[in-house]
């Protein structure tokens, strides 16, 4: 009876309830991981009955959908409100530096986000984040500069942009080679536009990645030399 008598009060104040409910799930994700997110662990951190999950979101994966919607939508509006770059090329560039951000400052989230290519339920800012990239497609068309179909760039930004995210969350944080991202952004621009950005000195950077690939072949060099060496080439090899 006391039971049933709590569980009324906390379906009585439900709006309040399920975003404390979210609020707490999002948090385990953010410190711990998606699995860290279990209904035992959300409803203990939420102060609610597991049952009382099940009742306002039917399952886990409805309650993690309501935490990418939640999560996503303030992302989403804040980059629909910026005001456009007038070089469309660059207002894409922005945004594809806003995405990779924001799937290294959300790691647990950005998981579950790219684990499943068929949700049930796709959460609505996902598709409004959809939207967004589109636009920014169709204004590099609408300049002339698109140089495949739109739905085209569409897939290869999104295959592109969500594997350079994932790449970087594999490396340890403070090992990230964060310019990974700006060279797969490029390679989009390139793919989608034939208008990347020529790096200064890319002869230079050439010649340093022939010269690594080669060191192999080189004996008059110690292992620490060769080390060392490799190391080095590799920097200028990746310099932007």
């Amino acid at each position: 009876m006391e039971d049933r008598e709590k569980f009324a009060a906390e379906d009585a104040e439900s709006p309040d309830v399920r975003a404390r409910i979210i609020e707490a799930a999002a948090e385990l994700i953010s410190s711990g991981g998606p699995d860290a997110a279990t209904t035992r662990a959300v409803a203990a951190a939420a102060g609610v009955q597991a049952p009382t999950i099940y009742r306002l979101f039917g399952d886990k994966r409805g309650l993690l959908s309501a935490v990418i919607e939640h999560v996503l939508k303030s992302y989403v509006s804040k980059k629909a409100a910026l005001t456009p770059h007038p070089d469309p090329l660059q207002d894409f560039r922005d945004g594809w530096d806003m995405h990779v951000a924001f799937g290294l400052s959300h790691p647990g989230l950005f998981a579950i986000m790219s684990s499943d290519p068929h949700p049930a339920r796709q959460p609505a800012a996902v598709g409004d984040g959809e939207d967004v990239l589109r636009r920014r497609i169709l204004n590099i068309a609408l300049a002339g500069r698109l140089r495949v179909s739109e739905e085209r760039a569409l897939g290869l930004v999104t295959a592109m942009g969500t594997g350079a995210v994932l790449t970087l969350l594999r490396q340890p944080e403070g090992q990230r080679d964060l310019g990974l991202a700006d060279a797969a952004r490029e390679a989009v621009v390139a793919a989608i536009t034939s208008e990347a950005a020529t790096p200064a000195n890319a002869d230079v950077h050439a010649v340093a990645a022939a010269l690594r690939a080669s060191l192999d072949r080189i004996t008059v060099l110690t292992q620490g030399e060769r080390l060392l060496l490799s190391e080095l080439l590799e920097r200028i090899a990746n310099a932007r």
